[in-house]
């Protein structure tokens, strides 16, 4: 029997791993405010690389959890509890990732607002970009698409496509755990007849 290493070896561990994701977003954080003129320079490949990170992470990340949930002996009520916490955590991580980089991107040269709003609610919401940002990416991960804002730009575009390949993907495979964990769960009545 083979054993392939994974990002995440245990469940208890999980929890702590996930945040590390947005680690590299606070290293360009301190670029951005630091060396904005390298920042500027560099901005399209800063953002390719952030979604392609986010991609290969998440995907990994996914891998370990399915793997360390398919190897739990006897998933009880404890572990499918678990289970959705991590995929909480998933999720609210990953909304999160897109939100805080379209924020330093400038969210609005990134999306346009097609909705019509009186001048006062587009102030509000043009004062607020990080939450603003937050609400696209929650939007746009839940593949929700309430159309209001559009993206704007080519890499606008292709983070949108990813974040929502993302949620699509994310929303099968906790699916598929729940329906695996509930299938291999020990059934009282064949425990009692042995």
């Amino acid at each position: 029997m083979s054993t392939k290493r994974r990002f995440i070896p245990n469940i208890n561990i999980a929890f702590l791993i996930m945040p590390l994701v947005l680690l590299p977003l606070l290293g360009e954080w301190i670029v951005l405010h630091t060396a904005q003129s390298l920042f500027s320079q560099y901005r399209e490949i800063f953002f390719v690389l952030d979604i392609l990170y986010i991609v290969i992470a998440r995907l990994a990340l996914l891998d370990s959890a399915l793997y360390v949930f398919s190897h739990s002996p006897h998933p009880t009520n404890a572990t499918l509890i678990r289970i959705v916490m991590l995929y909480l955590e998933i999720t609210v991580i990953t909304i999160a990732y897109f939100a805080i980089m379209f924020y330093m991107f400038d969210v609005f040269s990134l999306f346009h607002l097609s909705a019509v709003f009186p001048p006062e609610n587009f102030k509000s919401i043009h004062d607020h970009s990080f939450v603003t940002a937050f609400y696209i990416s929650t939007v746009t991960f839940t593949t929700l698409g309430s159309g209001d804002w559009i993206p704007q730009t080519l890499n606008a575009m292709i983070a949108v496509s990813a974040e929502v390949i993302l949620g699509v993907i994310q929303g099968g495979v906790f699916v598929a755990i729940i329906i695996y964990a509930h299938q291999n769960r020990p059934n009282p009545i064949h425990k009692e007849a042995l």
